[in-house]
C-alpha cells in the first residue's frame, strides 16, 4: 500500500472531493432504507406482528387489496383445519372505517376482527385484551391523536360506538391506517350492515345470521413447510405466505417497487461514479505505475495497491455518509414514515462499498496492461 497511501496524501483534495460524492450517496442510501422500512411498517406492521404462516383468500380474489375483496366461509375454514401441518386456522375480518372521537376528532382505522384467545389475539402493552363486545384494542400510534383508554369512537354513517380498552405492544397499521382489533363477531355485525346506533349488544349478536370473514389466517407447526397449492385445491382458496401477503395490502407493492428501483439506480450510480473517478486517476498516474512495473512490481501487487486505495476512500467516506444519514434520520418528523433498522442499512452500506470496489476494480485492471518500457522511454 506504499503507493496508495502516498497518493492519498499527495492528492487529498481530489480524493476528498470524490469522497464527498460517495458520502452523499451513502446518505441517500440510509434515507431510502429508512423510508423503505418506514413505509413497510406504516403499511403492514399489523400483519408483520401476527404469528401467522400464511393467509388464505377466497379463490379468484384479485391480488391487489385482496384483504378487502376476499370473502371466506366456515366450510373453507374447516377444510384448512384438516390440512396436514396446520397447527391452527382462524377467520379474520378486515375492513376500513371512518370514525369520530368524542371530542370531534376524525380518525381512520382498519378494523381487524379476530377471535379472542386465539393466536391472532394481539399482545397488549396497556389496558385490557379483547373480550368485551364493544371493546377495541388499538395501535399505540393513535395516542398522538388524543386517543386514550376509555375513548369512545363512533363509526360514521351507522353510529355504532366502540370503546378503546387497550393498546398493542408495537405499532399496528394496515394500508397506512392504524389498526383497531375487535372481536370477530362484532366485526361481522358491522360488516353485515346490521349494527345499530350505540354500543353493540349480546342481543344483536345472538340475532346475527352472518358467518363469513375476509381471510383464513393459518399457523403451521414448527418446522413444517405447508403445501399451499394442495391445500388451496381442497379448500377452494388462494393462499400466500405472510410476507407475500403484504402485497395484498393497499399500495404496498407499488410503494416498495418504486423505492427499490431508486435504490438500484443509486447502486449503479455509485459503481459508475467510483469507476469513472479511478479510470481517470489511473490514466493520470500511468507513468508512476509504469516505473514501479519497471522496478519489478507485479501486476497483482499494483492491482491490490489500487484496490486498497479505493477501499480506504469508500469505507472512510461511506462511514461519514452513514453517520450523517443516521443523524438526519433521527430528526425526521413523526408524520414521515421513517424507520432506522439495522439490517436494511447494513445491507445498503455493504452494497455501496462492494459495488464501488467493483467499479474501481474495472478501472484499476488497466494496471496489468501497462508496459514497463513506457517508463524507460521505450515508446520513443
Amino acid at each position: 500500500m506504499f503507493l496508495a497511501l502516498r497518493e492519498l496524501r499527495f492528492a487529498r483534495g481530489r480524493f476528498t472531493l470524490m469522497g464527498g460524492v460517495i458520502a452523499l450517496i451513502a446518505v441517500l442510501m440510509v434515507m431510502l432504507s429508512g423510508l423503505s422500512s418506514g413505509l413497510v411498517n406504516d403499511g403492514v406492521s399489523g400483519l408483520k406482528s401476527m404469528p401467522a404462516t400464511a393467509f388464505a383468500f377466497d379463490e379468484g380474489t384479485k391480488t391487489d387489496n385482496a384483504f378487502s375483496r376476499s370473502v371466506i366461509d366456515d366450510q373453507q375454514l374447516a377444510e384448512w383445519r384438516t390440512i396436514d401441518g396446520v397447527a391452527a386456522a382462524e377467520k379474520m375480518g378486515v375492513s376500513m372505517a371512518n370514525t369520530t372521537a368524542e371530542d370531534g376528532t376524525q380518525l381512520d382505522v382498519t378494523l381487524f376482527g379476530v377471535e379472542p384467545g386465539t393466536f391472532l389475539d394481539p399482545a397488549i402493552s396497556s389496558g385490557a385484551g379483547l373480550g368485551a363486545i364493544d371493546g377495541i384494542v388499538v395501535s399505540p400510534t393513535m395516542k398522538a391523536e388524543g386517543v386514550e383508554l376509555g375513548t369512545v369512537v363512533t363509526l360514521d354513517r351507522i353510529d355504532t360506538k366502540l370503546t378503546v380498552i387497550g393498546f398493542t405492544e408495537n405499532q399496528a397499521t394496515f394500508g397506512h391506517v392504524d389498526v383497531a382489533y375487535l372481536p370477530l363477531h362484532t366485526w361481522q355485525l358491522i360488516a353485515s350492515g346490521q349494527a345499530l346506533p350505540g354500543a353493540p349488544t349480546e342481543a344483536q349478536l345472538s340475532a346475527l345470521d352472518f358467518s363469513t370473514a375476509s381471510v383464513v389466517a393459518v399457523q403451521a407447526n414448527d418446522g413444517v413447510k405447508l403445501d399451499l397449492a394442495a391445500a388451496d385445491a381442497i379448500a377452494g382458496t388462494s393462499s400466500q405466505l405472510l410476507k407475500a401477503a403484504f402485497n395484498a395490502s393497499p399500495g404496498y407493492e407499488a410503494e416498495t417497487m418504486t423505492l427499490s428501483m431508486i435504490q438500484m439506480f443509486l447502486y449503479a450510480i455509485c459503481a459508475l461514479v467510483v469507476g469513472a473517478f479511478f479510470t481517470v486517476w489511473t490514466i493520470q498516474r500511468k507513468h508512476e505505475i509504469a516505473v514501479l512495473r519497471a522496478m519489478g512490481a507485479s501486476a497483482g501487487y499494483l492491482l491490490r495497491d489500487g484496490l486498497a486505495q479505493a477501499a480506504i476512500v469508500l469505507i472512510g467516506f461511506t462511514a461519514v455518509g452513514l453517520a450523517a444519514g443516521l443523524g438526519l434520520g433521527a430528526i425526521m418528523p413523526d408524520a414521515m414514515p421513517f424507520a432506522l433498522e439495522a439490517a436494511p442499512i447494513a445491507t445498503a452500506t455493504a452494497l455501496t462499498i462492494i459495488l464501488g470496489l467493483m467499479g474501481a476494480a474495472i478501472a484499476v485492471i488497466r494496471i496489468s496492461k501497462i508496459d514497463p518500457l513506457n517508463a524507460l522511454g521505450g515508446q520513443r
